[in-house]
């Protein structure tokens, strides 16, 4: 099959659902069935000249919802090209213009909500949630009922994603999701980002990797590392990743209120050799979050056999706890005082049995490839007919049904 991979944006500030797509579409080409990526992006902009693969930017488009009157005669005219189309995410114009394109199309179209449907938006930003009201009964309702499939990356997101609206529709599937194996040489790698970094020299090293962002839980976990500091005082907390100014100095201002900011790094987005150089010469991954549809950064974390502590919110919880991969609290300060302390009493022995456990967790349920594999199954099975003409053979059909 020939796929297309439809997203807002590819820009790296957005968080894991990017990487997560980049990555797939790898493992899927690996297998034998190539995909393209179209986002709405300028392009121009430095993370799309820079991004590898076959990118097709229809930007530029407008801020937040992305609007562009460029998609939908784009996707119009290519569709038959593509076995499958894949949305990745909603409460953009990527849904809607897919509807509207593909409306009449012999190409399916499937979607990944990314968690986009859990109803902690709804309690958290209600305001917010009274505008989508206004806007989900003649879009992204329509985007769900209509698509080939709906598909969940584990069965935490699906149930949620039922709460949020009461007018619902979609065939619901639960596949699953995930990280290709990171590279192997890290001790090379941990020296790089040490070097980089040289204050954590010598430290236990609290890892937090991600979007900075209000949702995630920053606040507790700094308020968190203050309370136990006094009995490791070895520990060191790395914050890696972007966000939004207000949000990131609020934090900042927090842990010199607490007297901890000489403990903490910030480092900024870190990519490529130095992300996984933060994964490496970390102890642990650090993930509170109020909502987190799946995490990448914490199966990359498992992927580099780094235990992790994260919250109940965070929809791959059970099967960590499952797996013994790491530890679970509520997304409460007590809560992840508690997961801190909880793992700061292991004993060496117990720690490493942990750090085995986080590898086989990855190596069982996160591979890219199997991931990889079971969005090749989804597609053929809710694609009637997709395994039976290639887009040579659609796009003559679609020209005779025309004509």
């Amino acid at each position: 099959m020939r796929l297309l991979h439809f997203v807002p944006s590819v820009n790296p500030y957005g968080g894991g659902p990017i990487e997560g797509v980049r990555r797939l579409r790898d493992a899927l080409a690996a297998i034998g069935h190539p995909g393209d990526i179209l986002s709405l992006d300028s392009p121009d902009a430095d993370y799309v000249t820079d991004f590898p693969g076959q990118l097709t930017a229809l930007g530029p488009s407008s801020s937040g919802y992305f609007y562009n009157d460029r998609a939908i005669p784009w996707l119009q005219a290519n569709a038959a090209n593509y076995d499958a189309v894949i949305v990745n995410g909603l409460w953009q114009y990527t849904g809607l213009a897919t509807w509207r394109a593909l409306g009449r199309s012999a190409t399916p179209y499937f979607v990944y909500t990314h968690g986009m449907l859990d109803p902690w938006f709804k309690r958290r930003y209600p305001l917010k949630h009274l505008k989508k009201w206004l806007y989900w009964p003649w879009a992204d309702y329509r985007v769900l009922r209509d698509a080939a499939a709906v598909i969940f990356t584990c069965e935490e997101e699906r149930l949620l994603a039922r709460q949020s609206f009461w007018l619902y529709r979609a065939r619901e599937v639960v596949g699953s999701y995930g990280t290709s194996q990171p590279p192997t040489n890290a001790r090379a790698l941990a020296a790089g980002f040490t070097a980089a970094f040289p204050e954590i020299q010598g430290k236990r090293i609290l890892l937090y990797l991600g979007r900075i962002h209000e949702k995630k839980g920053g606040d507790l976990l700094i308020d968190a590392f203050a309370r136990v500091l006094g009995e490791a005082p070895d520990l060191h907390l790395v914050m890696a990743g972007a966000g939004d100014d207000a949000i990131v100095n609020q934090l900042k201002s927090r842990a010199g209120q607490l007297g901890v900011a000489e403990r903490i790094t910030w480092t900024g987005l870190v990519s490529g050799d130095l992300k996984w150089g933060a994964f490496y010469a970390s102890d642990v991954f650090c993930l509170p979050s109020h909502q987190e549809n799946f995490g990448i950064a914490v199966v990359e974390a498992l992927a580099c056999g780094k235990p992790v502590l994260i919250s109940d919110k965070v929809n791959i919880w059970r099967e960590i706890q499952q797996d013994g991969a790491g530890l679970v609290g509520p997304d409460t300060l007590e809560g992840t005082i508690g997961t801190l302390r909880q793992w700061l009493s292991l004993s060496r022995a117990d720690v490493a049995s942990m750090r085995i456990a986080a590898l086989r967790c990855f190596q069982a349920r996160f591979q890219i490839e199997q991931v990889a594999e079971t969005l090749v199954r989804i597609i053929n099975d809710h694609s009637p007919g997709a395994s039976h003409f290639s887009p040579l053979e659609r796009a003559s059909n679609q020209h005779r049904n025309a004509a």
